[in-house]
């Protein structure tokens, strides 16, 4: 395990999934959304189109409140890891590589890089840093593959291991890495200011209305004890936190959260209406709380957008 100096001083199933989507076309969606005292909401008719091409655009990642990062899969079948900025309304390429593939992007704990999951030349998967000041990329850890999904916690990236089953492993040193749990799903979240590692329980399944579905479950790095926040939405694979206290996840075309601090039901707060989209597949939410970007099947072009 490479241990980098600026990290220690100083967040699919990954390619069979990747290469089955990349048939499909994926646009990034934007929203307004307002968090005054724990209370969110969507802004009625601020869907916006961020991509709008018919190709594989996914995986969004805030790196701050005004710039994104997502991957984007080009003609060739070549995934790079891009930036959009809000202010500027424009693109910029984190990575430009022929010979690898990078996916899953997210801004490590000390801000100086963007972690991506990266496909080297012979098709190992591990995870590699990119320097925000464009620098070279360094390799993070040599031994810990073949990595899907991750999240960041104390510098140290909780990961994804494909297998079967597949497994979640957190490197609390190089002799001493840990398996917190197996059979997860491909969504793996930090909740916000605490030392949990959060996750779909892919194991069993549970009855929700009528359909199934599986339990959230949480490892806490730090007490090294189990817990769960009560079941999923059916059909849905993804869920962020918005605050600490805050989930929010997404059925269909519909937007819904769910407040841990008080009861485990999920409330409705939208829904995204895109003529000739499919479903809201991944969201992320920006550090403030005041942007929303979805990810929603390409089906015809369109630029008609509503939200309510």
């Amino acid at each position: 395990m490479k241990k980098l100096s600026a990290i220690l001083s100083c967040f699919i199933f990954i390619i069979p999934s990747i290469i089955v989507h990349g048939q499909q076309s994926y646009d990034l969606i934007s929203l307004e959304s307002k968090n005054f005292f724990g209370n969110f909401s969507i802004v009625p008719g601020s869907a916006k189109k961020i991509t709008d091409r018919a190709g594989y655009d996914n995986q969004p990642c805030f790196i701050n409140n005004l710039q994104v990062a997502f991957s984007s899969i080009d003609e060739k079948g070549n995934s790079d890891i891009i930036l959009y900025s809000f202010d500027k309304e424009n693109f910029t390429n984190m990575t430009r590589t022929s010979d690898k593939s990078e996916f899953s992007p997210r801004l490590t704990d000390c801000g100086q890089y963007i972690s991506a999951v990266t496909v080297e030349e012979d098709s190992i998967q591990r995870l590699w840093l990119y320097p925000i000041n464009f620098g070279e990329p360094e390799l993070l850890y040599d031994d810990i593959e073949p990595v899907g999904y991750y999240a960041w916690h104390n510098n140290i990236a909780a990961m994804y291991l494909l297998g079967e089953p597949n497994e979640l492993v957190y490197p609390y040193s190089r002799d001493n890495v840990i398996t917190l749990a197996e059979n997860v799903g491909r969504s793996i979240q930090k909740r916000p200011k605490t030392s949990q590692i959060t996750y779909i329980d892919q194991g069993a399944s549970v009855v929700l209305n009528g359909k199934s579905t599986y339990e959230i479950k949480f490892y806490d790095l730090d007490e090294k004890n189990t817990g769960n926040y009560g079941v999923a939405l059916s059909e849905s694979d993804d869920f962020v936190w918005i605050d600490k206290n805050t989930m929010l996840m997404a059925q269909g075309q519909e937007l819904y959260i769910k407040k841990v601090n008080k009861n485990l039901d999920w409330e409705k707060i939208a829904s995204v209406s895109m003529p000739g989209y499919g479903n809201i597949s991944r969201l992320a939410v920006s550090p403030k709380g005041d942007k929303i970007v979805l990810v929603m099947e390409r089906k015809i072009d369109t630029v008609a957008t509503n939200a309510d």
